[in-house]
């Protein structure tokens, strides 16, 4: 069983920072491509982010780029979500997510249902 547990969540202060970490146990982490999602009160989920398996490719949506960036490391089966000049908008449930694969050899995919495994999400909130 594949198991995603987030962690780095919590309360800061509009301009501060913040790393989110993603630890997939269950099977070989390097099969997974990973991604980030989050979602708002009365909000969809989101993405915000995804990385290759190998780490080499890596995407990050338009609302955060240039303040998130996106990371793992194969030995620790962790992938991260740094957060930089976090915003109000900002504050909402982030969770990662894993695929094996993705329609047409893609290594990420928008649509949160074409992901196989989640984690349980860690809050995020930014304050003015």
């Amino acid at each position: 069983q594949v198991q995603l547990v987030e962690s780095g969540g919590g309360m800061v202060q509009a301009g501060g920072s913040l790393r989110l970490s993603c630890a997939v146990s269950g099977r070989t982490f390097t099969t997974y491509h990973m991604g980030w999602f989050r979602q708002a009160p009365g909000k969809e989920r989101a993405p915000v982010g995804a990385i290759s398996s190998s780490g080499s490719r890596q995407y990050i949506a338009d609302s955060v780029k240039g303040r998130f960036t996106i990371s793992r490391d194969n030995a620790k089966n962790t992938v991260y979500l740094q957060m930089n000049s976090l915003k109000p908008e900002d504050t909402a449930v982030y969770y990662c997510a894993a695929a094996v694969r993705f329609y047409g050899g893609t290594y990420y995919s928008s649509n949160s249902n074409d992901y196989d495994y989640w984690g349980q999400g860690t809050q995020v909130t930014v304050s003015s």
